[in-house]
């Protein structure tokens, strides 16, 4: 992001090959809300600092509902990193975040292991 004008035109390039693009860790560090306004952008990644003790902390809930209505209203999919817990999806789900990535689903492996699993499950 030190060079956005290069940034926006490869990401342009990226998604006329209909590669999706999301932006990691949204809410912390770069992820800046100008970014959404002129990145071509597929999916916001919720940062798992805010969803680790969703539904209990109350302003970490209230980002979440802000990054979601958020994502609905750019017409963008959401992400929620670092689900640990049944309770975190139920809220997640309830809220309308449908996709979620965590050890509740599955410990990080290699590509081998990814390869193996997805083979295995057909």
């Amino acid at each position: 992001m030190k060079n956005p004008e290069k940034a926006i035109s490869l990401l342009l390039e990226i998604s006329a090959l209909d590669i999706e693009i999301a932006v990691d860790d949204f809410g912390t560090g770069y992820s800046s809300l100008t970014y959404l306004k002129c990145l071509s952008v597929d999916k916001l990644k919720i940062d798992q600092a805010f969803v680790s003790d969703i539904p209990h902390d109350e302003e970490d809930v209230a980002i979440v509902r802000a990054i979601i209505a958020l994502s609905n209203s750019l017409r963008l999919s959401v992400i929620a990193e670092g689900v640990e817990k049944q309770q975190q999806v139920d809220f997640l789900l309830a809220e309308g975040c449908f996709q979620i990535q965590g050890f509740l689903l599955a410990k990080p492996m290699s590509s081998f292991d990814i390869e193996a699993l997805l083979r295995d499950s057909h």
